[in-house]
């Protein structure tokens, strides 16, 4: 399966959208998910969990969530009712 290219904008607003949206007490846990949704073109094109927080608005301190999540993504796939 070939990957779709996203630019770090169009990744920058995906999880800013995730994390703006998410239900109260869950925004980490969407972190994780994007991470592991999107892990894979995150890592093929070498961009940065920093940089993609920093460029979204959220806290520093999250892009440890984030490359959590993007660890995950090799071993988990996201339920379809999650995967928006």
């Amino acid at each position: 399966m070939e990957l779709k290219y996203f630019t770090i904008e169009e990744l920058n607003s995906k999880l800013k959208d995730k994390y703006d949206n998410a239900p109260e007490k869950e925004q980490v846990a969407n972190i994780h998910l994007f991470g592991i949704k999107y892990g894979e073109v995150i890592k093929k094109h070498n961009y940065k969990a920093t940089q993609i927080i920093r460029a979204a608005g959220i806290k520093k301190s999250f892009s440890a969530e984030l490359s959590k999540g993007i660890k995950l993504s090799k071993f988990v796939n996201i339920k379809k009712e999650y995967d928006s």
